[in-house]
């Protein structure tokens, strides 16, 4: 059993990769889609009868074709598009030795077990690598293999607030609704999964080179610490604190929500020249020559001031109206969308970002793809998430074990 070879130049970038992917709720499981996206036979190992813990984080569930609804939460769903999922015990020996034969043919593993636990059954590194010397192996954890709180449990909520991602988000303490925030969605598990894709992407071009394979040491503490980014270089360099300006950027203004006779929109000048133009846009041509405006630190420090003439002016239009006005000077500005009306946006029906994936229970079920686009190697999504165990048999059958072995491993409780 081993991952497609192949030379043909329109193939996805990653066909010649097998994935053996023993993660599970959302880090490790949005990298592994990502890499199947990319076209790597990604085997998706599962508890028998439980499965991924998401697979119960509903609801919503998915509904089949009757109308009734199955044991797959939306969360599941979105982050095990392209996989195969397998069965398997770990608990038994029987178990971890399937997962050491699986280990020969991957080119990659991923696991987010806590620290030492394959370890204890046999599956950390230096055991999958005596049987496949070329082994990439990311571990993903929230505090990493090493520290104080390297043996520590974590979710994407609590590294928010630990990395100082919250102390960052939210409106000050002093405005309506004030006091830190978490961003909408699990943004630090996804990151990290971005990062280990990132990290095993690098170990494979260099294994290329050398013939050798890695060990990858992935935290999520230590990628929120990353990309706090200007936030961090902010404070790094001046020794002040950043802290929650709402909508507001730090650096480089205007950029806000600002509130029109029928709704609201964002503002995201990037310039002095945008600036001028939207000065125009709003009927002030003045304000690109007013000393407290005509240079955007200026703007930062007199922010107060701008935003109140901003306010006023925007409320005297109506949203549309200053989202075209504002587009036709090249002004950066739009709409506060809902999730409806983003899927319902020109821009993204025109770039096929909402797809319909053939689904064994449900039929065509909705997939939000990948955004990457080649213009050689099309990416192609026809692979559905999984349902529990659906490839078992599939898999381990490519082992060399036969029905009446499947049989006994099922009848067993391994698979």
């Amino acid at each position: 059993m081993s991952a497609e070879n192949t030379t043909d130049p329109s193939a996805p970038p990653l066909a010649h990769i097998r994935v053996l992917d023993l993660g599970r709720i959302m880090a490790a499981p949005w990298c592994t889609q990502i890499l199947a996206d990319l076209g790597a036979d990604v085997i998706k190992i599962e508890r028998p009868d439980i499965g991924d813990d998401t697979r119960a984080w509903g609801p919503p569930f998915l509904k089949d074709k009757e109308g009734n609804a199955t044991t797959d939460a939306g969360y599941f769903l979105a982050v095990n598009r392209g996989k195969r999922s397998v069965t398997v015990n770990l608990n038994t020996p029987e178990g971890r030795e399937i997962i050491l034969e699986l280990a020969k043919t991957a080119d990659v593993v991923v696991e987010n077990y806590k620290v030492g636990t394959l370890d204890r059954y046999g599956l950390d590194y230096d055991s999958l690598k005596a049987v496949n010397p070329k082994l990439i192996y990311a571990s993903v954890t929230g505090f990493g293999q090493t520290g104080p709180r390297s043996g520590q449990a974590a979710y994407d909520f609590m590294i928010q607030a630990m990395g100082g991602l919250m102390s960052v988000t939210g409106e000050p303490d002093d405005k309506p609704g004030g006091g830190p925030q978490k961003v909408g969605v699990p943004i630090v598990d996804i990151m990290t999964g971005m990062y280990a894709t990132i990290a095993i992407l690098g170990a494979v071009a260099r294994r290329d080179q050398t013939g050798r394979g890695d060990y990858i040491d992935l935290a999520m503490l230590d990628v929120q610490a990353g990309f706090l980014a200007n936030q961090a270089m902010n404070y790094l360099i001046s020794g002040k604190l950043p802290r929650r300006n709402g909508n507001s950027h730090p650096n480089i203004q205007p950029q806000d929500v600002f509130r029109c006779r029928d709704g609201y929109i964002v503002l995201a000048v990037g310039n002095d020249g945008q600036f001028a133009k939207f000065s125009e846009v709003i009927g002030k041509p003045e304000l690109a020559a007013d000393p407290r405006f005509s240079a955007n630190e200026s703007r930062v420090v007199n922010l107060p001031a701008l935003s109140a003439i901003i306010a006023d002016s925007l409320l005297e239009g109506d949203m549309a109206d200053w989202v075209a006005l504002c587009e036709g000077a090249g002004v950066p500005c739009g709409p506060i969308n809902t999730v409806k009306e983003v899927f319902e946006d020109p821009q993204i029906m025109e770039r096929k970002m909402l797809r319909q994936i053939e689904h064994p229970a449900a039929g065509p079920i909705p997939q939000v793809v990948s955004p990457i686009r080649y213009r050689e190697a099309e990416l192609t999504f026809d692979r559905a998430p999984p349902t529990l165990g659906q490839h078992t048999e599939e898999v381990l059958s490519q082992l060399g074990l036969d029905p009446s072995r499947l049989k006994q491993l099922k009848e067993g409780g391994v698979i």
